[in-house]
C-alpha cells in the first residue's frame, strides 16, 4: 500500500494578488510540509515578497486559498496568524529604531502571557544570537545591518513560530553575516520550524534548502529539491550568472 502523504501545514491554492488593476500575483499554489527550509526565488518584481505578505496576511488576496494546518485563513486578519503561529520577518528587516534591542524582541511576545515561557524563549534566542544579547540596552538603530536583522529574527522567534516567512534576509550583508544568519536559520529548521524564505541570493537559498519553488512574472515556472534546481541550466542561467550551455 503506498504511504499516505502527510498534511501540509501551508497550502497555498490558485492565490492571485492585484494592486489596483495590475495582478502581481497569478494563480500560485505552493506547499510546505511541517519542518521543511523551502526557499522561492525568482528575479525582483516575480511577486515574492506579495506572497510572503499575502501568507502573514498583511497583504488581501483577490482570489484563491490560503490553508495553514489544515484550516482556511484567507480573511483571518494579519494578528489572529500571529497567534496562531505564522510570523514574518520582513524585507529591510522592519525593527522599531528607536527602542532597545530587548525591547524590540519583547515586542515579538506581545500575543503571549504566560511569562515564563517568554523568559526561558528570551534565553534561548540570547543563545542563539550572542551578539544581540551583548546589545540589549543599545537602541536598535544604531546597530550594524547584520545586528538589525538577527534582532528582527530573534524578535520573531519570540512569537513562537511554526511557519516563518523570511524576506530577503541576507540582503546588503556582508559574506560573513550572512553565514552566520544562514547558521541560525538551520537552528530554527532543526527545531522543528518551518521556514518560507524568499532570498534573491539563489545559490545560497537552494544549497540550503530542502525544496525550491522558482517565480517568474507572478507565477511558478519551476520547482524541485535545492540540489535539483541547482543543477538546473534555467535555473542557473537566470540567476546563478551562468550560460545554458556552461558544462
Amino acid at each position: 500500500m503506498p504511504t499516505e502523504q502527510p498534511a501540509p501545514i501551508l497550502d497555498l491554492q490558485d492565490v492571485r494578488i492585484c494592486y489596483g488593476q495590475i495582478e502581481a500575483v497569478k494563480g500560485v499554489s505552493l506547499q510546505l510540509l511541517r519542518g521543511e527550509l523551502v526557499c522561492l526565488i525568482g528575479a525582483n518584481g516575480a511577486g515574492k515578497t506579495s506572497t510572503l505578505n499575502a501568507i502573514a496576511g498583511t497583504l488581501p488576496i483577490a482570489s484563491g486559498e490560503l490553508r495553514y494546518r489544515g484550516e482556511t485563513i484567507t480573511r483571518l486578519p494579519a494578528h489572529q496568524r500571529v497567534r496562531q503561529g505564522v510570523a514574518l520577518v520582513p524585507e529591510g528587516r522592519g525593527i522599531f529604531t528607536r527602542l532597545t534591542v530587548e525591547e524590540n524582541l519583547r515586542m515579538g511576545a506581545y500575543t503571549r502571557h504566560e511569562k515564563q515561557a517568554v523568559e526561558a524563549d528570551l534565553e534561548r534566542v540570547y543563545s542563539m544570537l550572542p551578539r544581540v544579547k551583548e546589545r540589549l540596552s543599545q537602541v536598535a538603530g544604531t546597530l550594524s545591518g547584520g545586528e538589525q536583522q538577527m534582532v528582527a529574527i530573534g524578535r520573531a522567534l519570540l512569537s513562537r513560530p511554526q511557519l516563518l516567512l523570511l524576506d530577503e534576509p541576507s540582503m546588503g550583508l556582508a559574506p560573513l553575516i550572512v553565514e552566520k544568519i544562514f547558521e541560525v536559520v538551520q537552528t530554527v529548521v532543526k527545531e522543528g520550524v518551518t521556514i518560507l524564505l524568499v532570498e534573491q541570493n539563489a545559490n545560497l537559498a537552494l544549497e540550503f534548502a530542502q525544496r525550491g519553488y522558482v517565480m517568474d512574472g507572478g507565477q511558478i515556472t519551476l520547482t524541485g529539491s535545492g540540489a535539483e534546481l541547482l543543477r538546473d541550466p534555467r535555473v542557473r542561467s537566470a540567476y546563478l550568472g551562468e550560460s545554458e550551455d556552461t558544462p
